[in-house]
């Protein structure tokens, strides 16, 4: 997260524009005091130069060793999120085949970002259909071709499976789900879902998906 965060600085601090330690909080989403500690230890690094300008503003400028860093930096996360996304597709393919052979045809989702996008992909990969899409802080943007549902409206279709297809909103959608009443075998994710898995046409309970009976 550390080396994520100086990235993210140092790309900021790419472009040819001045910014304070307040516009790189605002862009950053990450808070004033933080901006100012990873600044310090940039600068003690060589990484970064403090310039002033009129009526006493600072501003912060990449060196060339900053712009070396940026670029290895960039490399190193670039070579992390492929691989990151790699697991994560197979990880939802293998979830969704799963559920195909237990006799699931629908699921719905739970949870809009980068992450919904690439269990979307996997979904496509499946003869499984995406029933619905839920998500209060997306509710009515179009997810694909689906317009993205607040839960209420989502949990008041047909029972189905719920995928949650956030990993960093996971635990706090999970929660909303079981404090509306679904129950826990109905939520699925990644490396610890509850798939019922087909035998001589029963379907059995199987606690863990990365396992084969």
């Amino acid at each position: 997260m550390d080396s994520y965060r100086s990235l993210l600085l140092l790309t900021e601090l790419a472009s040819e524009e001045t910014l304070s330690q307040r516009e790189l909080s605002r862009r950053l989403g990450i808070a004033l005091g933080l901006v100012n500690s990873y600044l310090k230890n940039l600068v003690a690094k060589g990484y970064v130069r403090i310039a002033s300008f009129p009526r006493n503003r600072y501003g912060y400028l990449l060196t060339p060793q900053g712009i070396a860093e940026k670029s290895r930096l960039a490399y190193q996360h670039l070579s992390y999120f492929t691989s990151l996304y790699k697991i994560t597709r197979q990880d939802y393919l293998d979830l969704f085949r799963r559920l195909h052979a237990s006799g699931v045809r629908s699921v719905s989702f739970c949870g809009v970002d980068e992450v919904a996008e690439i269990a979307y992909l996997s979904l496509r990969e499946t003869g499984l259909e995406l029933a619905a899409v839920m998500d209060d802080d997306h509710e009515g943007e179009s997810f694909f071709d689906t317009r993205v549902s607040s839960l209420e409206q989502g949990l008041a279709g047909e029972g189905r499976r719920i995928v949650i297809t956030s990993v960093k909103r996971g635990d706090i959608l999970s929660a909303e789900l079981l404090r509306r009443g679904v129950e826990e075998r109905e939520i699925l994710r990644t490396g610890s879902s509850t798939v019922p898995e087909r035998r001589h046409g029963n379907s059995l309970p199987n606690n863990d998906v990365g396992k084969a009976r």
